[in-house]
């Protein structure tokens, strides 16, 4: 037993190193910004996780229609409030190619292949300080296929910069202003 334990030992950590290969040449790059990068306390900007895929490769989106497709999605854990506050629900890139997978059981399950954007809108915490601000994605947790193969997740934790703006905060949108102030309360 203890011969086949230090055999597969390798084999394991081969096989993590040409699913790391396969995702890298899979995606040719991923990024998180701010959209505006320049927000004034109290401000909504929106976040984009921007996935790049090599032709011939397609990735997920956060959420299948078909229930039996449920597992093939991407994963994002976004940060706890701090200089900004992330409201409502993160959005799947529109678009796509909708494919059945008969053998599973899947009637509609959604690929997404070229440049994949994922949104999701945050506001600059009213009590947020001037200058700049770097706020870390803590897991994306992206999934990659060809026709033929796909790779175990990739965890990234991607990070976007944003610069708060001097001055007195404007008013939050009043669509996210609950979210804001439970968030403030919990701090």
């Amino acid at each position: 037993m203890r011969r086949l334990a230090l055999f597969c030992l390798p084999l394991f950590a081969l096989s993590a190193v040409a699913a790391d290969k396969g995702f890298d040449k899979a995606v040719s790059k991923v990024t998180a910004t701010f959209h505006p990068a320049e927000a004034k306390p109290g401000q909504t900007v929106t976040l984009k996780l921007t996935v790049e895929l090599t032709p011939g490769y397609h990735t997920y989106p956060l959420v299948q229609t078909d229930p039996k497709a449920k597992s093939m999605v991407n994963k994002v854990t976004f940060p706890a409030a701090g200089a900004v506050v992330f409201v409502g629900e993160a959005t799947d890139p529109a678009g796509g190619e909708v494919v059945a997978e008969p053998l599973l059981g899947i009637t509609a399950m959604k690929h997404l292949s070229g440049t994949v954007v994922y949104e999701r809108a945050a506001v600059v915490s009213p009590t947020a300080t001037a200058g700049k601000v770097t706020v870390t994605v803590p897991k994306f947790s992206v999934s990659v296929c060809d026709k033929d193969n796909c790779f175990p997740p990739k965890t990234l934790t991607p990070e976007a910069t944003l610069t708060v703006l001097a001055g007195p905060p404007v008013p939050v949108d009043a669509k996210y202003a609950a979210e804001v102030k439970a968030a403030a309360e919990k701090k």
